[in-house]
């Protein structure tokens, strides 16, 4: 397949080399506004110019390769309602369990681990070492930072942010688009939209 990659940064990159990794995938090279069109890009690919170049492409799918949650959603929905193809990248070390349910347009990087029963929604990034325990739900659009644990039976909300090394314990609800702060120890259920932060988490002031 060949895939276009929307997003020129860090984390483009990443799916870049993801997408190299893995068989009968070849990324094409990179939609950003970022970079002049036709200069070379991260990783040796070109850049193809910006969002508006996609329906001038030949390609069999697209990956929205930008880590912010938000502009990663706006970008999906958008170019699903344009009848794109979004297609999944999962690095060849990742972990999932033959009964992981996986949404599409998802990022799933080297070394994370999905454990049995967990569903994953679209246009997730489950980023590098992290971990999704068993019968985990996670929302939309949501972030999983590298390094982050989920344990048994969390719930995630759409949009939501488990930073760097975070650690969600079993059973947890984090509400719609709220945020767990890099090396967050969560106890207990946090309500949408609130960020929380530190060991134990703590409503961030």
């Amino acid at each position: 397949m060949k895939i276009v990659i929307i997003g020129g940064g860090g984390h483009a990159r990443v799916v870049a080399d993801i997408l190299r990794s893995m068989d009968g995938m070849e990324p094409l090279g990179f939609i950003t506004s970022d970079l002049p069109p036709g200069s070379s890009g991260p990783m040796g690919l070109p850049v193809l110019g910006g969002d508006d170049a996609v329906g001038s492409i030949a390609h069999d799918g697209l990956v929205v390769a930008v880590g912010d949650n938000a502009i990663r959603e706006r970008l999906f929905t958008r170019f699903a309602a344009q009848g794109e193809t979004l297609v999944s990248a999962i690095h060849p070390s990742a972990v999932l369990a033959q009964d992981v349910v996986l949404g599409c347009g998802c990022m799933v990087c080297a070394g994370a681990i999905v454990n049995t029963g967990a569903e994953i929604g679209d246009n997730v990034i489950l980023n590098t070492g992290s971990v999704t325990d068993h019968d985990c739900r996670i929302g939309d659009h949501s972030h999983v930072a590298p390094g982050a644990k989920l344990a048994g039976a969390v719930r995630i909300g759409v949009g939501v942010l488990v930073g760097l090394g975070a650690a969600v314990l079993p059973g947890v609800v984090m509400g719609e688009r709220a945020v767990a702060g890099a090396g967050a120890v969560v106890l207990g259920d946090v309500v949408p939209g609130l960020t929380v932060v530190g060991v134990p988490a703590r409503p961030k002031t």
